[in-house]
């Protein structure tokens, strides 16, 4: 299986030109015989907390990403903004198949408190697992990279996790070392895809990574805007079997540990 690795120059909230943009990308992509194209998060509007602008409800991004889909013959995993009944957005990472229909659409789990996020976003309910070319793919978003719990989770049944991402470069160093951390603790293919440019006033340097099961690096995009094509390795199942780490987890301790936790904060 291979995919493509978008890291892209977002231009600030200006969605109709950045999804223009995306079908050079699908071409490349196409031509050098990619299963699956990813983009980072918030694909064609960037990190905006302007949730009136960018948020839809006429699924307008994917009606455009499944027309692409279709045409190039191409699985696509972007990020766009919802908005539900009480008014809160969501911030979506959806995957189409070759065909424009829905394999995964998954909801941040953890928006970001320090940027204020978590007032104007609802938080996801669950984890995202879906089957392409005889691999399991879950997707994750960013700040959900500090939650090493739901990746473990996650690989349960996953081999590939992809983490889309808007990460600034004011906190490289973590992205690409959590992600290390997420694949060696995992036992999985990890991929980050992250975003160049400026949006607003944050600085974007790209730095998208894939890691194999054993935390070797396999590519990492620097800090330009690029489209790279990657194999996916098929050794991971291999790994797990071979150094059998998930055996030794200690999932009743771990839930004993979080109740005594969670009562402690609550006297």
């Amino acid at each position: 299986m291979k995919i493509a690795v978008v890291q892209s120059k977002i231009i600030f909230e200006d969605k109709a030109f950045n999804l223009e943009r995306a079908r050079e990308n699908f071409k490349k992509a196409a031509f050098c015989g990619a299963d699956l194209i990813c983009f980072p998060e918030m694909s064609f509007t960037g990190f905006s907390m302007n949730t009136y602008k960018t948020a839809e409800t006429d699924f307008y991004t994917e009606g455009i990403m499944a027309e692409m889909c279709v045409r190039y013959k191409l699985a696509a995993g972007f990020g766009w903004v919802g908005r539900n009944e009480n008014g809160l957005a969501r911030n979506h990472y959806t995957v189409l198949d070759s065909h424009g229909g829905i394999l995964s659409d998954y909801i941040k789990l953890h928006p970001f408190t320090p940027s204020g996020e978590k007032k104007l976003f609802e938080k996801g309910g669950g984890l995202s697992i879906f089957s392409l070319h005889g691999v399991n793919i879950s997707t994750f978003i960013c700040y959900d990279l500090r939650f090493p719990e739901i990746f473990q989770a996650a690989a349960r049944k996953a081999e590939l996790i992809i983490v889309a991402a808007n990460w600034p470069a004011s906190r490289r160093v973590h992205w690409k070392t959590l992600l290390k951390a997420r694949a060696i603790e995992t036992q999985s293919v990890v991929a980050g895809i992250n975003c160049v440019g400026i949006q607003g006033k944050t600085l974007y340097k790209g730095g998208s990574v894939v890691f194999d099961a054993e935390g070797n690096q396999i590519y990492e995009a620097g800090e330009k805007e690029t489209a790279r094509v990657i194999y996916v390795p098929k050794n991971t199942l291999n790994v797990r079997k071979q150094f059998n780490v998930s055996k030794d987890r200690r999932l009743d301790l771990y839930s004993c540990l979080l109740d005594e936790e969670r009562e402690h904060k609550q006297n």
